[in-house]
């Protein structure tokens, strides 16, 4: 069973920025969408930005315009890049590959925390 593993989350004043990493232990194939998801505690997780195999970008809107989304579904890897980071970004993130066939793969989160 292969993993997800994520990278890149910590401590940020506002207005910085992060890059979050989201690599598979083995190789997945066939993947239809990859994305980041967060969550606080208490509240459903929510979509923050996913890709297409076929190159098709959505992003929530309260980060359009400050994150970017960027992966290859062959290598299995994808990234965040969060700019003009908010107190409100704060949350734990996690990544997530799913395939044409329904499996469903979640990484275990890393923290983003923004605070002056």
């Amino acid at each position: 069973q292969v993993q997800l593993v994520e990278s890149g989350g910590g401590l940020v004043q506002p207005g910085g920025s992060l890059r979050l990493s989201c690599v598979a232990s083995g190789r997945i194939f066939n993947i239809y969408v990859m994305g980041w998801y967060r969550q606080v505690p208490g509240t459903e997780r929510e979509l923050v930005a996913r890709i297409t195999a076929g190159g098709t970008l959505n992003y929530a809107d309260s980060v359009k315009g400050r994150f970017i989304i960027s992966g290859d579904t062959v290598k299995n890897t994808v990234f965040l890049d969060m700019n003009d980071l908010r107190p409100e970004d704060t949350a734990m993130y996690y990544c997530r590959q799913r395939t044409y066939g329904l499996e469903d793969y979640w990484g275990q989160g890393t923290q983003v925390t923004i605070s002056s």
